[in-house]
């Protein structure tokens, strides 16, 4: 996200619709890339969203939806493991 604010309205948004157990933010960072022909320069808040694959899809639309930028960076991971423990709490806080 481009700014703190926006990173923990996402955040609420997300976790209210029960489309993430728990979203971190993360300090801001410098991102550069190359975009429509020219190199950007951009500080942003990397989120860590944590939802399952029920949920992935109406997470991502979530996201594109709420997102400013044209193009927001959505990367999946697949978790192979965790603390059972852990893994049941956001299966359950995505079911509620």
């Amino acid at each position: 996200m481009p700014n703190e604010a926006s990173a923990k309205q996402l955040a609420e948004t997300l976790i209210s619709q029960n489309l993430a157990a728990c979203v971190n933010l993360l300090s801001p960072c410098q991102s550069i890339y190359a975009w429509q022909g020219k190199i950007e320069h951009v500080s942003e808040v990397p989120l860590l969203i944590k939802t399952n694959q029920t949920q992935y899809n109406a997470l991502e639309a979530a996201i594109i939806k709420a997102h400013p930028y044209e193009l927001p960076e959505i990367i999946s991971i697949h978790v192979s493991g965790g603390l059972p423990r852990y893994l049941q709490w956001v299966n359950a806080q995505l079911s509620i």
